[in-house]
């Protein structure tokens, strides 16, 4: 029987700048410019701001998604992305996501977990 991985899942959380927290416009462009420099496919998103400043935001992608929710209250973030590897290995292409969005926000990973599905 063929063994078949679908794929790579980074689940992270990491404290940055409150000002990047509260900028969902700039996390919504940067996302777009990661997807496209990655060769992902959007298919669509959903973007939400809170009243205090924070925001949630889902991107469902052909290769499966991305997600980011913010509390810049406490300088804290969570975010996860999955790539699967229906047309070829994506993970790369994961860990390249994940280490752009760390550095976009100016972050510092508190936890990082990676799981091959």
């Amino acid at each position: 029987m063929d063994s078949y991985a679908p794929g790579l899942h980074i689940l992270a959380t990491f404290t940055a700048p409150t000002p990047a927290l509260r900028d969902m416009a700039a996390c919504r462009a940067f996302f777009e410019g990661q997807i496209a420099g990655q060769g992902l496919t959007a298919v669509g998103s959903a973007y939400h701001a809170f009243e205090d400043g924070g925001f949630t935001a889902v991107v469902a992608l052909t290769e499966s998604h991305l997600s980011i929710h913010t509390w810049p209250e406490h300088g804290l973030a969570t975010f996860d992305v999955f790539l699967s590897n229906f047309r070829r290995d994506n993970a790369d292409r994961a860990r390249s996501l994940y280490a752009a969005t760390l550095d976009f926000f100016g972050a510092v990973e508190q936890s990082k977990t990676e799981v091959r599905r």
